[in-house]
Order: C-alpha cells, then structure tokens, then sequence
C-alpha cells in the first residue's frame, strides 16, 4: 500500500485565451500534489490511499470523489471545517504552469498528531509527504514525527518532494530548516532543479544530489523539466537519464506523476525497505527511473493533473 500525506488543492486553469476585453474563463481540476500522486499510483494498477483534511462544500465533494473514482482509498480523508485550497494557474507559451495560491486557514496545514494517527492506513509500505503541507505549521510538525517515527520503525519507505512554493514562504529560513530535516529523514527524495535553486542558489545539481544521498536517503531523484533527470545513491553512484520527448499540453501534476510512476514500479517490484532500495541493481533502478519518467512524459500530454493508466503506460512502452 502507497499511502500519501498532504494538501488538496483546486488547480483553476485558463479554459483557452480570452476574447479581446472580456475576462478569462477558468476550468477547476482536482490537485495538490499528494491527490495527484495517490491517483497517478493507483492509475498504474497500485493500491492507494490518500490522508488528507478535506474542506467542506462543492470543492471538498469535487476532490474527495475524484479520489474515490480512480481507485483512490479515502478511509483517511478526514473531513475539515477549515477551506479548500485554491491555485489559480497561468500557463507560458511552452506549457509551464505557474500558480498563484489561496490558501489562507485552509484546511490542509492544520493537522494534529492525533488525526494522523487515527488517519494512518496499518498496511502503509511507502508514504509519500511533501509540498505545502511539509513546510507549513502548525501541521507541518506533526507530519514531520510521523515519518520519523515511520523510518525509525523501518515499517514503510518513507519519502518526501519539498516541491517549494516560494509566494507562499513568509520565514525562508524556517522553511529551508524543515526541508533538510525532512529531506535526511526520508529514504526517497524527489527534488526539481527549479527547487534546489531556491533551497540552495547556485548550487550544481550533480554535486548536489550526491551530498543530499550521503546525509540521509537510499536515494535522490533530481528532476529538470525534460532535460537529463538524476539519481544518486548514498554509495556515490550518480545515474543520468533522459525523458522522452512528447508534445506538451502543460505540466501540472507532471513531477507528481513522476514520483507515482517510481513508486509504482518500487511496489511492484518488491523493494519496500531502505536495505533493498540501496541494494537494488543500477540496471533495474534505471529501468525504474524510465519508467517513471515516461509516466510524467506521458502526463504532460493531456490538460491539468491527468496521468496514465496502465495500460497507457504499457502502450507508450511498446
């Protein structure tokens, strides 16, 4: 069982350009990186389950039933008195997406230590946290010592994608402080370029990826958009590999489908513990990492947070 810790968000996309002087028309999809992470892992044919606080009215039904319609378990999507979030996106000429967000006294930063125990599914064999939910108080802390609990239990791979929103950061130097703790508390780290250079400016991503995977984690993935995605291993292996190359439509949910597609592929194959992660064969952590990546490529072909199936992935196999 893949269980995903974060926040929901409503991804409120432009529904084509607007007409000379009237106002844009917007579409809203289902998102937040855990929802599109916990959907992209049970579209591949994993068993999924989502922990999540859900806000109340029309938003809450829309997230909470796309959840439940594509094979997502919602036993741990705990309703809350608190908002849904909100993200306005604007998309570049190339696809990009970039968001504006409205998140205040949502629903999604308020977790207690007592609702995630409550919440946790006992069968958990990976957990995924990250984004705005793994940085933000005051719940932040309380997911912090979960997985910490989790990794000291060697129960679950624990991992964890900082995914920085930098318009909704008011202490950057809190938040920088909870991402490496997180970030060497995890057995998986996925991270996009475009974060590092927030967390660390400068910085070169290959050296970087190697330090990160000697404090810490079995292993770190290092994602750049379509350009040459990296893993490196705590033994100093270093591994490139490239993405496909597709037309895209946009890239929201893309580095999500990403970690859901190496999830998958880690739950199939039987490594499920830090031991095997660090053990598994360079050749078949490549044949992993393409895989996953095909599952981003292949995501970023369609409008919003719409990953593969299974058998789509199969196809854009053969």
């Amino acid at each position: 069982m893949i269980t995903v810790c974060g926040e929901l968000v409503i991804d409120l996309i432009p529904s084509g350009a607007p007409e000379p002087g009237q106002a844009p028309q917007y579409t809203a999809f289902p998102g937040g990186n855990a929802l599109n992470v916990a959907v992209a892992a049970a579209r591949l044919g994993a068993v999924s389950h989502l922990m999540a606080r859900v806000g109340p009215g029309p938003f809450g039904a829309l997230l909470r039933g796309h959840a439940s319609r594509n094979g997502v378990g919602t036993d741990a999507m705990l309703p809350a008195p608190e908002p849904v979030s909100l993200a306005v996106v604007e998309l570049t000429e190339n696809g990009s997406a970039e968001y504006s967000f409205h998140t205040v006294g949502a629903a999604d930063w308020q977790w207690t230590a007592d609702e995630l125990t409550r919440a946790w599914p006992a069968d958990t064999r990976i957990v995924h946290i990250g984004s705005i939910s793994s940085w933000t108080p005051p719940g932040s802390d309380a997911i912090a010592e979960l997985v910490r609990r989790v990794r000291d239990d060697g129960t679950a791979l624990v991992s964890f994608d900082p995914n920085i929103r930098p318009g909704l950061i008011a202490d950057a130097d809190a938040v920088r402080a909870q991402v490496e703790l997180l970030r060497r508390t995890a057995d998986v780290v996925k991270v996009s370029a475009e974060d590092l250079q927030w967390l660390e400016p400068d910085a070169d991503l290959d050296a970087t990826a190697l330090r990160w995977a000697a404090e810490g984690p079995s292993l770190v993935v290092v994602t750049d958009g379509g350009d040459t995605l990296r893993a490196a291993r705590p033994d100093g292996t270093l591994l490139h590999r490239q993405p496909p190359s597709v037309t895209v439509v946009d890239t929201v949910g893309a580095g999500d489908s990403l970690a859901a597609g190496l999830f998958a592929g880690l739950a199939r194959t039987g490594v499920l513990t830090s031991a095997a992660l660090r053990a598994l064969p360079e050749g078949e952590l490549a044949a992993l990492l393409d895989d996953a990546a095909l599952v981003a490529a292949l995501a970023c072909t369609k409008a919003g947070a719409n990953p593969p199936t299974l058998a789509e992935l199969e196809a854009a196999r053969s």
